[in-house]
């Protein structure tokens, strides 16, 4: 009997509750009449969320894109809270513009991203090093991120638990995280790593190398265009500036010649290293056996490459001719996307990079009697207005890493050191812009220039990474027992 009037389930069917459960419905008020029959009332707060199907439409939207091919955020983040918990490991062998680390960043999830593209890896990296996210909290402190995080959820209130006097069930939102409003999160370490070229292949050509009809790369021409426009930058400012830069004819290791704007102009002569593999040392020394035939002799040798092999580094570092300056110079990733850039004076597009001044020492005496360590001086960087090497220091080092058995090919950091410490230093700066606490104490512990004592066997090549204040970077490889 339901408001004076009774009511039959249909036939072949019984009712979904028992009488009292029935009573209980009635009660509070979550019976109503559809003319013969009986129904649930359902209010939309009773379960205030909607199951995610199949068919995602709230996707449909278009989004900002800085890569050609770039999926949306949300579109990644779904993916990811469907298959994966925090703390687990995502694998992206494509990343583009980087978001799937970017969002694996975003949920605790750890990750490995690559891309064959120098051009996907720069945009990547820049994504994750300029990012900010929310701080969730986490279920468990002491437990990290693997322990997951603390959700919202909502009660999920179903005919059966009024019916039958129960609590609501509890549905858990694993895509809403509650948010620490105190605190911002920014990307956590990561390295980038890179396979050098394989070795003995001298009959496969990168296509940078592969000459037009006039015998001229078109990259190369367009590297030249650009040298002569914006001129090679140092520090503070200063710049090697060119009044020309034009092919050089009768060589193939140097593939342009340039005349400095000075007072005195000086002659200098360019080799480019390829797009697609770091500078290395067969190179320098095929260029170099070229500059000892020219006439005029040039007073400055160019050596312009995305990444240098250290053999080819400490080749260039260490050849000291009369008269003749060799000079290491960083060429921007954005010359890989030439065609999407003005060739503009301000373009920072050649760096100078500076010589690493770094040296291992025997401890001879102590409780580490019989280990080596490693001490950074600086850099020794090349003075663009008196034409001389001069001797950096410590506080134009952003960072430093150690790899104490370093295989030829990559590096496997051992210990980092971050100089720019003190409340005036690149972390002070970088608390004051996030409004965040950062602990001065252990970044203290990782200011220094001296590395910890270790153990080493004799002949192990020791590998010192260094990074300046400008993100130019530079490598010095020691072999135990050379010094």
């Amino acid at each position: 009997m339901f408001k004076g009037k009774e009511y039959y389930h249909p036939s072949g069917r019984n009712w979904a509750s028992s009488i009292d459960g029935m009573y209980n419905l009635i009660r509070n008020n979550r019976i109503m009449s559809t003319g013969k029959n009986l129904a649930y009332v359902l209010y939309l707060d009773d379960f205030p969320v909607i199951p995610i199907t199949n068919i995602w439409m709230d996707l449909l939207l278009r989004t900002e894109k800085i890569y050609v091919v770039q999926t949306a955020d949300k579109v990644i983040s779904r993916c990811m809270l469907m298959t994966t918990d925090p703390g687990d490991l995502v694998l992206d062998i494509t990343c583009g513009s980087g978001t799937t680390a970017y969002v694996a960043e975003q949920w605790g999830r750890r990750w490995i991203t690559c891309d064959t593209s120098r051009v996907a890896i720069a945009l990547a990296k820049k994504r994750l090093m300029t990012a900010t996210y929310d701080y969730y909290k986490l279920a468990h402190e002491e437990q990290g991120v693997a322990s997951g995080f603390v959700y919202k959820t909502v009660p999920h209130i179903t005919l059966k638990s009024i019916a039958n006097n129960e609590p609501p069930d509890t549905g858990t939102l694993y895509d809403q995280p509650e948010v620490d409003k105190t605190k911002i999160r920014i990307t956590g370490p990561f390295t980038v790593e890179a396979l050098p070229a394989p070795v003995g292949v001298s009959d496969v050509h990168p296509l940078d190398t592969v000459s037009d009809l006039d015998g001229t790369s078109t990259k190369q021409t367009d590297w030249r265009d650009e040298l002569l426009a914006t001129g090679i930058r140092g520090r503070g400012g200063a710049k090697i500036e060119f009044s020309r830069v034009e092919p050089l004819s009768g060589t193939k290791y140097l593939q342009a010649e340039a005349e400095t704007k000075e007072d005195a102009p000086r002659r200098a002569v360019i080799c480019f290293g390829s797009e697609t593999k770091p500078l290395d040392s067969r190179l320098v020394a095929m260029a170099l056996d070229e500059v000892e035939n020219l006439r005029p002799k040039p007073k400055l040798v160019v050596f312009a490459a995305f990444q240098f092999d250290p053999e080819a580094a400490k080749d260039i570092d260490e050849t000291n001719w009369p008269d003749l300056t060799l000079l290491k110079v960083q060429m921007n990733t954005d010359l890989m996307t030439e065609d999407l850039k003005k060739k503009r004076s301000s373009n920072e597009s050649f760096w100078l990079v500076g010589q690493p001044d770094a040296e291992l020492i025997f401890i001879d005496k102590g409780k580490d009697k019989g280990k080596y360590y490693v001490r950074v001086n600086g850099f020794d960087y090349y003075d663009v207005k008196k034409g001389t090497v001069e001797s950096g220091n410590v506080n134009r080092i952003a960072m430093w890493m150690l790899d104490t058995n370093y295989d030829g090919l990559s590096i496997e950091p051992m210990q980092v050191f971050f100089p720019m410490g003190g409340s005036d230093g690149g972390w002070g700066k970088l608390a004051k812009t996030l409004r965040a606490e950062i602990n001065q104490e252990l970044i203290e512990k990782y200011a220094g220039n001296q590395s910890l004592p270790f153990a080493v066997e004799s002949n192990t090549q020791i590998a010192v990474k260094i990074i300046d204040d400008r993100g130019i970077e530079s490598l010095k490889v020691i072999k135990v027992g050379e010094l």
